[in-house]
């Protein structure tokens, strides 16, 4: 089966990465395995039937009280064209949420990990993937 999209241009937005001391670092380097990875998904229709997808991955610390912690964020943008036959509103949004990100991830996941191993954190792997069809799928329920 065919896609039903075409990629038209990817590219990291913005990029972002902060340790405000050495102590900080210190700190995270020893919790940054307790971090959480949100991933938030946006898009905007453009001209002649493009549309830009926002991709955007923070990782961060999930204890609200830590004085220390480094934050982590890269948006990561595509312009996609969906074939003209496609119409429904569903099918579109499938495309954005599970095609598009299954298609691009191998792109986002190197810019992300490059920026947090850049950023010193040279250990920082992930053992899982998002799982864009289980997610989309618990977003209908």
């Amino acid at each position: 089966m065919s896609e039903k999209f075409t990629v038209f241009a990817e590219y990291i937005k913005d990029i972002s990465s902060e340790t405000p001391s050495i102590e900080t670092y210190l700190h995270v380097k020893d919790v940054i395995a307790k971090y959480n990875l949100n991933i938030f998904i946006n898009s905007q229709a453009i001209k002649n039937n493009l549309i830009e997808v926002n991709t955007k991955l923070i990782y961060q610390d999930p204890d609200k009280t830590s004085q220390k912690k480094a934050y982590f964020e890269v948006l990561y943008a595509s312009v996609i064209k969906i074939d003209k036959e496609i119409q429904d509103k569903k099918t579109i949004e499938k495309i954005i949420l599970v095609d598009l990100q299954n298609k691009i991830f191998k792109n986002v996941e190197s810019a992300f990990l490059n920026l947090i191993h850049s950023s010193g954190y040279k250990n920082v792997k992930w053992e899982k993937k998002p799982d864009f069809e289980k997610l989309y799928k618990e977003r209908q329920d």
